[in-house]
């Protein structure tokens, strides 16, 4: 996690999830619920993680390759 501080104006956050990519927002829009890697709250399908609109394409076709 990396810190921008800019006077006056909003602190940008760098943050990595758990698949590796990166990402930032603002510092208010960051918080924790658990501690460590152990969530506290359950996620949603995937973790949390948004896959891509080809992942999730490729995620779909072989789901349906499967149950037929």
């Amino acid at each position: 996690m990396h810190v921008e501080k800019h006077p006056g104006s909003y602190e940008i956050v760098h943050i990595k999830d758990s698949q590796g990519k990166t990402f930032a927002t603002r510092l208010s829009n960051i918080f924790v619920i658990g501690q460590g890697k152990k969530p506290l709250i359950k996620l949603p399908k995937g973790d949390g993680i948004k896959l891509t609109l080809i992942a999730e394409r490729n995620a779909k076709i072989a789901a349906m390759e499967n149950d037929e």
